[in-house]
């Protein structure tokens, strides 16, 4: 879909300061604030830049400000991951001698 939007000179020069492309910049806000109000995934956000990686998502989100979205169950999945993950390179000791995790 194309989408042409009308704004001031002035405006748009403001909105890319230091020369930018305005069509990216106005694509770049659009997924940001597609990703604040969780219209747009990551995966989403991804496509829509064409960035390669997450990471690069990631750091483009870091940039603008807009926070990973990071539930409670996402941190309770990551430490059973890691739970896991540390019993699997931990010397084979009884597991009564093994640290809690």
């Amino acid at each position: 879909m194309q989408v042409t939007l009308n704004i001031p000179d002035e405006l748009a020069a403001q909105i890319v300061a230091g020369g930018g492309d305005i069509s990216r910049a106005a694509l770049e806000l659009l997924a940001i604030e597609g990703y604040r109000s969780e219209r747009l995934s990551e995966s989403e956000i991804r496509r829509l830049l064409g960035f390669e990686t997450r990471m690069e998502v990631h750091a483009f989100l870091k940039e603008h400000g807009a926070w990973l979205h990071y539930s409670l169950a996402d941190l309770e999945q990551d430490r059973k991951t890691a739970k896991r993950m540390r019993a699997m390179h931990q010397p084979h000791a009884p597991s009564s001698e093994r640290i809690a995790g």
